[in-house]
């Protein structure tokens, strides 16, 4: 498993974050039985460069929590079939599957916390897991799919021992 964790945030963070989104990123991959080893990127960021990420690959004129850009088109959510056959979908070097790539803003983690009244350490673990759900095929474009995130999120910091 290679989880690589690029920190471009402005301040420093006083939070074990890279053991948290290193603990969220393996629960969320047990929970969906990923039968494979994995890549995934995560960049630490603050609203102003997450902004223009948004913009640039998105054409969104805004900042946001988190990004999530997935490097597989999936079946189904999740739904590891037949990609064995499918070699461009592992890194050559490595052999692990790359799932994509995660930006998390930190302003917004520290000013979500605040305003759901929980800790910033349970936010990124948060932003963390519906990313992992996004890079492994779900979305929420539908009420339907928006509350079954919703549930698989939960699970996920839930068997973490993270409540809000």
């Amino acid at each position: 498993m290679t989880i690589n964790i690029e920190n471009e945030y402005k301040d420093i963070i006083e939070l074990p974050y890279e053991d948290i989104i290193e603990n969220v990123v393996n629960a969320a991959l047990d929970y969906e039985d990923c039968p494979y080893e994995c890549e995934v990127n995560v960049l630490i960021t603050d609203d102003e460069a997450i902004h223009e990420i948004n913009e640039e690959f998105r054409e969104i004129d805004r900042s946001t929590d988190v990004l999530s850009f997935p490097m597989i088109d999936y079946t189904s959510p999740a739904c590891f079939d037949g990609f064995d056959d499918r070699g461009e979908l592992f890194n050559p070097e490595t052999g692990e599957l790359m799932l994509g790539d995660i930006v998390i803003s930190m302003d917004h983690v520290y000013s979500q916390a605040r305003e759901y009244g929980h800790g910033a350490e349970r936010e990124i673990a948060f932003l963390t897991a519906h990313s992992m759900l996004h890079l492994m095929g779900y979305d929420h474009m539908e009420d339907d799919e928006r509350l079954e995130m919703e549930r698989r999120q939960e699970e996920i910091l839930l068997g973490l021992g993270i409540t809000r």
